[in-house]
């Protein structure tokens, strides 16, 4: 038993997926290349174990039409998954860049804060020196006085 392709133009009962986004000459080359497989589009398999089986042995045009078609899935959920992982990226890279900015924020702040302490450090020690140096002149004329 074969199912035969008619001559007549094919006419879509249903509109084609906008997923699919095959161009009008894509679609051209899908109905040549059915159009081309003529009488023995599909048979059915003589060892399919039952007259009334519905499993189909497609020719070589047939392979290459469902390939195509397939692959062109397969290429639009990879180009989706990259667009996702790309988007990822992005939206990673600028939550970084965020956090970057702020610890920036917060090293200069302390870098700030570090001079400021530095500086207060310096002048303390200045002061603890000017003090020594008082104190023991005081001890020196404490113990002068003392003595005299």
């Amino acid at each position: 038993m074969s199912v035969f392709f008619s001559q007549e133009p094919v006419q879509f009962q249903c509109p084609v997926p906008e997923e699919t986004r095959f161009t009008p000459d894509e679609l051209q080359e899908i109905l040549s290349l059915l159009e081309s497989s003529g009488g023995d589009s599909v048979s059915l398999s003589p060892n399919s174990g039952s007259e009334g089986s519905s499993r189909a042995v497609y020719n070589d045009n047939e392979r290459r039409l469902r390939r195509m078609i397939s692959n062109r899935e397969s290429a639009r959920r990879s180009r989706w998954r990259k667009k996702k992982h790309v988007e990822n990226l992005s939206s990673q890279m600028n939550q970084l860049e965020l956090e970057n900015q702020e610890l920036k924020k917060r090293l200069g702040s302390a870098l700030r804060q570090c001079h400021v302490v530095w500086g207060e450090n310096e002048r303390l020690r200045f002061e603890s020196v000017a003090l020594q140096a008082r104190l023991s002149n005081l001890y020196r004329i404490l113990f002068t006085m003392q003595a005299q």
